[in-house]
């Protein structure tokens, strides 16, 4: 009698799957890359990885887990290439409580976690990181977290007492004060222009190989960038203002007028004084959840000052 056929992730059905469990992949990658968008970038980065490697996942229940897993291994060779990888021996584990206790301590712990400002997570060393985020934000069990950083429970729990301390010491100094600096004079140009509807202009400061990233759509390169700017040309209340996130110049998108919170942000590139790399998170817009975004001014098409 024949076994019948061991069903699988198809194709077809990859982006959609993903997409329930990309928002999760990405406050794990943040969290452990420190930054939003570099944590972005990763996720981007293993899901292809996943993709180009989906013939090797036999069953959808092991989905999430084996995301993840790529995930953390592409999170990882993101870090060695920053040299930012920490490594400290484990302590005994037997000096650690069970991670598992729902006492008021531990949910208080948990709380912290999910409270802490993404940057400062890349303070602990790599598998303190992982197992903090992956136990205290995400909720996942020792079991699923000691297969996928492929160790023991025992050094899961050693792991995640080391860096709930190391976290309640770091959280217990002041955070450098959230500043933002002048624009760029071209992102300000940018977004007047933009702010303007002058398509045509916005064009003509596109370098000839251009390069747009949008998430969850194939890389646009050179001359079929231009068509970038329909997407928004069809909405008469998208507004942009320039803002800093993490620390980082960006540039806010809104989606329904110039005031509330954005939906969004852009990051622009240049070089020689034309724009060399439109990253565009509009159809991740989570990233920004949590994240220290501000907001700097900006006029409105009659000059008012907004934000």
């Amino acid at each position: 009698m024949s076994q019948p056929p061991i069903e699988r992730v198809e194709r077809e059905s990859f982006p959609a799957l993903v997409a329930a469990i990309r928002p999760e992949l990405h406050r794990y990658c943040a969290r452990l890359t420190g930054s939003v968008i570099d944590g972005e970038d990763v996720v981007q980065d293993a899901i292809i990885k996943a993709y180009r490697a989906l013939d090797s996942l036999k069953s959808p229940a092991a989905l999430r887990g084996w995301l993840f897993s790529i995930a953390h291994h592409c999170a990882l060779d993101f870090l060695r290439s920053r040299a930012l990888r920490a490594v400290e021996p484990l302590e005994k584990a037997s000096d650690v409580a069970d991670a598992d206790a729902l006492d008021p301590l531990e949910q208080l712990m948990r709380e912290e976690a999910i409270a802490t400002a993404i940057d400062r997570f890349v303070h602990l060393p790599t598998m303190q990181r992982s197992a903090v985020i992956l136990k205290d934000v995400l909720g996942q069990s020792l079991d699923d977290i000691a297969t996928m950083l492929d160790v023991s429970i025992d050094a899961v729990k050693a792991h995640l007492a080391r860096g709930r301390a190391r976290l309640r010491e770091i959280n217990a100094r002041p955070g450098p004060p959230l500043a933002g600096r002048a624009q760029m004079a071209a992102s300000l140009r940018y977004i007047e222009l933009f702010n303007r509807r002058d398509w045509d202009s916005l064009r003509a400061l596109l370098a000839d190989d251009v390069r747009l990233y949008q998430a969850t759509h194939p890389p646009r390169f050179g001359a079929d960038v231009g068509m970038f700017f329909t997407i928004y040309a069809r909405n008469e209340a998208v507004h942009l203002a320039p803002a800093w996130l993490e620390g980082r110049e960006v540039i806010a998108v809104f989606e329904d007028g110039a005031t509330g919170q954005p939906h969004h942000v852009m990051h622009v590139e240049w070089q020689d004084d034309r724009i060399v790399t439109i990253r565009d998170y509009r159809y991740v817009p989570y990233i920004i959840d949590g994240a220290d975004l501000l907001l700097g001014e900006t006029a409105s098409p009659d000059g008012r000052r907004l934000h």
